[in-house]
């Protein structure tokens, strides 16, 4: 992953954001969440994005995903530039190039683990391959679990179904929200060590927001948000190192 600069590119990026801000609201209410963040993260890589609270995580996630357009700058997702698309077509890309795993597990009760992990599918009018169903469950340890509802699992279990449920659709990039933040450690490892596994086995990409640096150092690169700006980045920090600076995050 790298800073974004105009001498590369963009088909190099799987989420390639240029001088992206976001304001919420207008006049004196106006809040800014974003500010003039450029940033290009390659395929097959694993970042994390910290930050204290209201520095613009989720800002920086949802616009990076197409799930929120930018008061100014452009995202390219997949190579293609977000900004000017309908809403019908944002939905397509969405649904064809991303995959989202929340801190809430977001399943459905009723159906059984196999049928939320083809959720997506269904919903874009995709017939499931019964094969590589099989085989994404198999890769998130799901082999034997196909069959049953989400009660009948652990939490870190159905994150597992989440995640799952993301690669089904053969995303060029995983966006993961607080993953871990509803588990406990020993469930929140297995999780971390299954997205660095879809990353490094799968070649899948991989933007993590959360407030752990525990979780931050399982990926390759973490990026450090302050008042909406992007101020530092760190290549496989440490726990303790991801600690320092985001204790310090006002001298970088």
């Amino acid at each position: 992953m790298s800073t974004a600069t105009k001498a590369t590119p963009v088909s190099a990026y799987t989420v390639r954001m240029d001088s992206v801000s976001k304001v919420y609201g207008t006049g004196e209410a106006a809040v800014p969440a974003l500010n003039n963040v450029s940033i290009g993260i390659h395929p097959g890589t694993f970042t994390a994005v910290m930050g204290p609270s209201g520095s613009g995580k989720s800002t920086f996630l949802h616009c990076a995903a197409g799930l929120d357009l930018p008061s100014a700058g452009r995202v390219w997702l997949g190579g293609i530039e977000l900004s000017g698309l309908s809403q019908a077509n944002l939905t397509e890309v969405r649904r064809a190039k991303v995959g989202f795993v929340f801190q809430a597990y977001n399943l459905v009760a009723s159906l059984t683990v196999e049928e939320n992990i083809t959720l997506p599918l269904r919903l874009a009018g995709k017939s499931a391959r019964k094969d590589f169903v099989r085989e994404v469950a198999a890769a998130v340890g799901l082999a034997e679990y196909l069959k049953r509802r989400p009660s009948e699992l652990s939490g870190g279990q159905q994150q597992r179904v989440a995640i799952a449920r993301a690669l089904v659709v053969r995303p060029e990039v995983v966006f993961a929200d607080e993953p871990t933040g509803a588990l406990d450690s020993r469930s929140g490892r297995q999780v971390l060590r299954l997205l660095r596994e879809v990353v490094d086995m799968m070649g899948q990409t991989v933007v993590m927001v959360t407030h752990d640096p525990v979780a931050a150092s399982t990926a390759d690169a973490v990026l450090f948000l302050a008042d909406g700006r992007l101020v530092a980045k760190a290549d496989r920090p440490s726990p303790q190192q991801i600690a320092d600076r985001m204790t310090n995050l006002g001298e970088w």
